[in-house]
Parts: C-alpha cells; sequence; structure tokens
C-alpha cells in the first residue's frame, strides 16, 4: 500500500522496509511459539496491523501449516485470504470465515486495492466502488485519499498467490529487456549528444578564428588610414602648391612682359621725342606757315 513519508526517502524507505521485517519476524516468532487456537489471536492481530503488508513468511510457519483440516482451520484460511485474495472474494466466502474487526476490513480492502493495480494502469471509479464495496465517489476518495496515499515515496507488496511465481518471472523477465534497450537507446543519444557537442566545439573554434581575423584586419585598417590619410593631404598641399607657384610663374611672365613694353614704350617716346628736338631748330626744317608767308621768287 502507498504510504506517506517526508523527505528524505532513501533513509525513510529503508527505515518502513527494516520496520516491516521486524514485524514479520515478531509474528513469526509468535506462531512458531504457539499452537492450535492460541494461533488465532496471532492472525487477527497480523492481519490488522496497519504497517503489515506480507503474509507468506507467517504462512511458511509449521504451526500455522498444521492449522489446515482443524477445527481452527478457518484461521488459516483467513489468513490466506489477506496473503492472496480480495474484499468481493471475501464477501463470497464471509460465512465460512471469521468476522472480520473494522482495522481487518480496512486491511483487506488496501490489499484489494494493489491487486487491481497489479494488472489496470487505470483504475475506474466504477470498478472501485464495486470491487471495495462502496456506493459513492466522496466516501471513495475519501478511502483512497486518507487511506491509500499521500506524498508517494514508498509502495508496499502483496504476496504471490500460488503459481503466480512463472508470470512475475516472466513480468521481470519482459521489464529486464525492456530496460537493457533503454540502456542502449540512451547510450546512443548520449553518443549522439557527444558528436553534436564536438561538433558545436569545431564551430565556435572556427567562428573565433574568423573574428580574430576581423579583428587583425580592422586594427590593420586603423592603423594604416592615418598614413594614408596623411599623405593624400600631402599631395593635395603639393599639388595645390605648384598650382599656386605655376600661376605666380605665369603672373611673373606677365609682368615681365608688360615691364618689357613699358620700357619699349619709353624708348621710342625718347627718340621721339630727340627727333623732335632736332626739327625744331632754327635753320631746320621750314615752318608751313612761314613757308607759305614767304614770297616767292
Amino acid at each position: 500500500m502507498l504510504k506517506h513519508v517526508k523527505h528524505n526517502s532513501g533513509n525513510l524507505n529503508m527505515d518502513i522496509e527494516q520496520k516491516q521485517a521486524e514485524h514479520i519476524d515478531y509474528f513469526v516468532k509468535q506462531a512458531s511459539n504457539l499452537k492450535g487456537s492460541a494461533l488465532s489471536n496471532v492472525v487477527v492481530e497480523a492481519t490488522s496491523h496497519p504497517s503489515l503488508f506480507a503474509f507468506s513468511e507467517i504462512l511458511s510457519v509449521s504451526n500455522v501449516l498444521e492449522l489446515e483440516g482443524t477445527e481452527n482451520s478457518v484461521f488459516l484460511d483467513l489468513l490466506r485470504m489477506f496473503a492472496h485474495g480480495t474484499w468481493s472474494e471475501y464477501k463470497s466466502v464471509a460465512s465460512r470465515l471469521p468476522q472480520l474487526v473494522p482495522d481487518q476490513v480496512l486491511k483487506l480492502k488496501q490489499l484489494t486495492l494493489l491487486t487491481l493495480a497489479e494488472t489496470n494502469k487505470v483504475l475506474p471509479y466504477d470498478t472501485l466502488m464495486q470491487e471495495l464495496d462502496v456506493t459513492n465517489v466522496r466516501e471513495l476518495e475519501d478511502f483512497l485519499i486518507n487511506d491509500c496515499m499521500y506524498v508517494v515515496q514508498f509502495a508496499a507488496g502483496r504476496d504471490l498467490r500460488p503459481g503466480q511465481l512463472g508470470s512475475m518471472i516472466q513480468t521481470l523477465a519482459n521489464w529486464l529487456c525492456t530496460s537493457e534497450s533503454l540502456l542502449v537507446s540512451i547510450q546512443e543519444k548520449i553518443k549522439w549528444a557527444d558528436t553534436m557537442s564536438e561538433v558545436d566545439k569545431k564551430h565556435r573554434k572556427e567562428l573565433d578564428e574568423r573574428v580574430e581575423e576581423v579583428k587583425k584586419t580592422l586594427s590593420l585598417k586603423l592603423v594604416l588610414w592615418p598614413t594614408f590619410m596623411c599623405d593624400f593631404i600631402a599631395w593635395n598641399l603639393l599639388f595645390s602648391v605648384t598650382r599656386t607657384s605655376i600661376h605666380i610663374v605665369d603672373m611673373l611672365v606677365d609682368v615681365s612682359y608688360v615691364v618689357a613694353e613699358v620700357t619699349n614704350c619709353k624708348q621710342a617716346d625718347v627718340e621721339f621725342r630727340g627727333h623732335e628736338d632736332v626739327f625744331s631748330e632754327h635753320g631746320g626744317v621750314m615752318d608751313f606757315e612761314e613757308d607759305r608767308s614767304r614770297p616767292k621768287r
């Protein structure tokens, strides 16, 4: 039966199992020391105990087996009912078995739920209500919540029925096969994850290398850019100075030409003035008016 346990479930589970073993050992010793009708109290006490869910060890005690065929055999049958039976099975033979006390009724219904859970992954409410002899959903839910499970950290099992061992072995074999297949699948997933991790590392390395190359390229450009700009400015200045020098030379040539022209003009003027002096002297060239006034011969 599902039991309520707190955290640190590993240690608590060990404690619960240890207590189970202690309870079983206690009742086995009690059954071994008693005979006949005296065993009835041991059977009632064991089947009423809230923490005991396994009875095969008690059933294997020779003193208990000796109840078979005696007037006290009903207690042996009752113990077998709690080991392998269900509530509905008990009801069908209740007239031939001792009447149960409330703690025994609760225990047998809990064991019935375990049996139903063995073969059904989904337990419909209708099935549970019928098997547990519950009349309404509220009563069923109260039973499930309050008497069967809380925080699930530990689950009790039942004793194997006669002839059920082979089925249990097959179930465990199937579980083992499924576990091995699951393990192989997990290993393949781990291998795939490792491969993808290596691919990712390689991709990251290549990306980092490309980033470093880009950084170096940018750094080189930043270093060369000022030099390029200085050369560019220098060439512009040189070109401008050259153009200015050529313009100045052109201006000087023009000025020289003007000076030369002015000089030539001055020289021509001096020469002109010299001739003017010559022609204006007495005895020189006769004035036109003077020539007209002179009498003709």
